[in-house]
């Protein structure tokens, strides 16, 4: 198994709410996104299992109930940005990353 590492990606003002960046992270591609609502940011696999293209970080973020979200561009299907889950078909998920800022820099754990 291998020890998994915080990688730097970009400056916290680089985001701006409400919408994603894409990040290569060791090889994968991470859409992240900063919620303005929740002042809040997340790390997921940008590939979408279903359209089966990597677009997730052009997806809409939002709230669905409890849960934050983000919409594929493609087909619609929301994602978890917490748990990864797909809401509308639950036998997919994305992979979810921890992500932490320190001195303004957002570092991702891969």
């Amino acid at each position: 198994m291998s020890e998994k590492s915080w990688i730097s990606v970009c400056f916290e003002d680089d985001l701006f709410s409400d919408t994603g960046i894409c990040a290569k992270v060791k090889g994968e591609q991470v859409a992240i996104f900063k919620s303005g609502r929740l002042n809040e940011i997340f790390a997921i696999s940008n590939y979408d299992p279903i359209g089966e293209a990597n677009v997730l970080s052009r997806g809409i973020i939002g709230s669905l109930g409890d849960a934050v979200v983000v919409a594929s561009p493609l087909y619609k299907e929301h994602f978890n940005l917490r748990t990864g889950e797909c809401l509308e078909k639950p036998e997919y998920a994305v992979t979810v990353y921890p992500v932490k800022i320190e001195q303004g820099v957002v570092h991702v754990q891969a």
